[in-house]
């Protein structure tokens, strides 16, 4: 098939035989045959989430809200883990594609009503710190700034400092947090997702990082250094996004942090994933 597309590219572009494959593709306005399979694939596999529950192909993958009675004889809920990781086909992936959809918007959620929002309700209790790197000296100064930040939050009890990193690659999100109060390492956690994007993974970081620090005891200040600072930023956006929903999870944590103490606040810091 991919001979078949790189003649039609070569008659759409007139293009010598000799022409790159990828180049007169991409000058045609056309994606390597194996992606758009892959696109093809992908949406025959999420199709199945418009059929109606008693359809057969919902009693043959994992759904929980298929009772035990709707089950098929070999429904892929009756397997154990390491069968089902044996299977590889296209039910199989199908059943991978349902437990990666969730719903995404939550506009009407309480967090977003306006005059409730954390920007308007507490906008003095929390900062963003940009990273610059416009000149070479004034990225050093930032790197000692926080060095100087972690020095100082060592020697305190009351301010928790959180280095959080994601990164993806091979389609696998790698998102590692790290925890530190009092110059002691109280949170250490790596987790691991397939079919997401690194804002995605950013977002379950932070989550995590935040529902954390905030419920150790006597922590009055949160400090996130984090390689993303756009993901952060998103959580305090009141319009419509694909995040919302996990948005709006973490805008309560932040709330009830809040709402403890009048002293209580959150910084996020920008730092690339170099400089860490």
């Amino acid at each position: 098939m991919e001979k078949l597309q790189k003649r039609a590219v070569l008659w759409i572009t007139g293009a010598f035989k000799t022409a790159p494959s990828l180049g007169v593709k991409a000058i045609a306005g056309l994606i390597p045959i194996q992606l758009y399979l892959q696109k093809l694939s992908g949406r025959s596999e999420l199709r199945v989430h418009a059929l109606p529950d008693n359809h057969i192909l919902q009693s043959l993958i994992v759904n929980n809200s298929n009772s035990i009675t709707n089950l098929h004889p070999f429904s892929l809920s009756l397997l154990t883990g390491r069968q089902c990781g044996l299977i590889k086909s296209h039910l199989a992936n199908m059943n991978n594609w349902f437990n990666e959809v969730f719903p995404s918007f939550d506009p009407i959620n309480p967090e977003f009503k306006l005059g409730n929002r954390i920007i308007n309700c507490f906008s003095n209790h929390f900062l963003f710190h940009l990273f610059s790197k416009s000149s070479n000296c004034l990225f050093k100064s930032q790197i000692q700034q926080l060095n100087n930040i972690a020095i100082e939050s060592s020697n305190t009890s009351l301010t928790a400092l959180v280095v959080t990193d994601t990164s993806v690659k091979n389609n696998v999100a790698s998102s590692i947090v790290h925890i530190h109060v009092y110059n002691n390492l109280i949170v250490k956690m790596l987790h691991y997702t397939i079919n997401v994007t690194s804002t995605e993974a950013e977002f379950f970081a932070i989550r995590c990082d935040i529902n954390q620090a905030s419920h150790y005891q006597n922590i009055s200040k949160i400090i996130i250094v984090t390689n993303s600072i756009h993901a952060t930023k998103k959580i305090f956006n009141p319009s419509s996004h694909l995040l919302q929903k996990q948005a709006a999870l973490i805008l309560n944590d932040l709330r009830n942090f809040f709402d403890c103490h009048y002293k209580n606040t959150i910084e996020f810091w920008e730092c690339p994933s170099k400089s860490k």
